[in-house]
């Protein structure tokens, strides 16, 4: 019975050598406008990626910017976790709001977590129909 060597080679053989010859390069390197017509499938998906999902995205936290700088008290507000409150005062150093939930309950809770504002002024804009809501 033949022995095997020690240490035999990973890829070793003539099957190997032959598919490493059919996968050479060919002799001439690609111009450069073969390159970018290669290129331009991926240019396309990178772009329609930023346009499609970064983009919104961006605008969102900017529209959520611009709602938290301008809180101010008495606004009717909704917090991420399903709280109606007005709000009692707010503490940009601290970042946190105090939102008075009825006549004897008040909550504090950090800015971020406001999610939008559904009225001015304890509900006026409300009876009016209008809304301040980012949807």
């Amino acid at each position: 019975m033949p022995s095997l060597p020690s240490q035999t080679p990973l890829f070793s053989g003539p099957g190997v050598a032959a598919t490493l010859a059919q996968q050479a390069a060919p002799a001439g390197a690609p111009d450069g406008l073969r390159t970018i017509v290669q290129m331009l499938p991926i240019a396309l998906v990178l772009l329609a990626a930023y346009v499609l999902l970064f983009r919104p995205e961006r605008e969102k936290a900017r529209r959520q910017q611009e709602l938290l700088a301008g809180l101010k008290k008495n606004d009717r507000v909704v917090t991420a976790s399903g709280i109606y409150g007005t709000v009692a005062n707010v503490d940009r150093e601290g970042d946190r709001v105090t939102l008075k939930i009825d006549e004897t309950a008040r909550i504090t809770v950090t800015l971020s977590s406001i999610a939008r504002v559904v009225g001015d002024r304890g509900g006026d804009a409300e009876a009016k129909g209008t809304t301040r809501d980012d949807a």
